[in-house]
């Protein structure tokens, strides 16, 4: 048997090519099954277009805002929110399948970097959920949304939505690998999604529900998001939203990284 020693393994320079390398790979590999599967294109485009167009000619009239431009300006941002919400739901249920049919063992039994599995499946999640949001952002123009704040900040939405994005991916790989079966990380899903992107400020103003309500809902991380992507788009007070989502961020960072890690280690 070969022993390396310490000069024969490769430096940090060429282990960090090598993970990049791998990383990509994966994540290339996960956007063509993407591409190909029809549902994961369901869920990912036309679902939220279908929500744009629902809310905007069939609800919108019904429901008074104070917002520039009016209801529409207030729906964009909030739908975009959630649709971030359910479409990084699908890292959950791709990762379980992957694993309850031996996709992953078979994976990582190759000669690629131990991490590059996991990090390109977020990766292209992330790149995906990024493509959704810029053709919300068309559809919201073709019916009448317009950004009122400038360019820079119009932007800063965009990579605010983004990073949400990323942070969810990494909370639902958590619950992917922790969950043993597609039927349980789609009941929990459920369960946990429609609270959050439903009892919200995403289409309807948090001081029109009921008292006991709005305290959840003011304070909840979907609501704090979607008024931080509606203040930047918009205009207004941005500041004590701002901090609010990057305390959210930061913690589901901290908290669900090294839980997705530990859990995918042990998968």
């Amino acid at each position: 048997m070969t022993v390396l020693t310490a000069a024969d393994r490769p430096g940090a320079s060429a282990s960090l090519r090598w993970l990049l390398g791998d990383t990509l790979t994966f994540a290339r590999r996960n956007l063509l099954v993407w591409a190909r599967v029809p549902s994961f294109l369901v869920i990912t485009v036309i679902q939220p277009v279908m929500f744009v167009l629902l809310f905007r000619y069939v609800f919108g009239g019904a429901i008074p805002v104070r917002v520039p431009g009016g209801y529409v300006n207030f729906l964009i941002p909030g739908i975009i929110g959630q649709s971030v919400a359910f479409a990084t739901f699908g890292t959950a249920v791709a990762l379980v399948q992957e694993k309850q049919q031996g996709v992953i063992d078979r994976l990582r039994s190759m000669p690629t970097a131990r991490s590059a599995y996991l990090v390109g499946r977020l990766v292209a999640d992330a790149a995906r959920v990024f493509l959704m949001i810029l053709i919300l952002v068309g559809v919201g123009y073709a019916v009448g949304f317009r950004f009122t704040n400038g360019f820079g900040p119009a932007v800063g939405m965009v990579v605010l939505a983004t990073v949400f994005a990323v942070v969810a991916c990494c909370v639902w790989a958590y619950a992917g690998f922790a969950m043993g079966t597609a039927e349980s990380v789609q009941a929990f899903g459920l369960v946990c999604l429609f609270p959050l992107a439903f009892v919200s400020s995403a289409f309807v103003p948090v001081d029109t529900m009921p008292g006991w309500l709005q305290a959840f809902a003011d304070n909840q991380p979907v609501t704090v998001l979607i008024d931080t992507m509606r203040a930047l788009a918009l205009g207004g007070p941005v500041g004590e939203d701002l901090w609010k989502s990057g305390l959210w961020l930061a913690a589901g960072l901290i908290v669900f990284v090294p839980l997705a890690v530990r859990a995918y280690n042990r998968a």
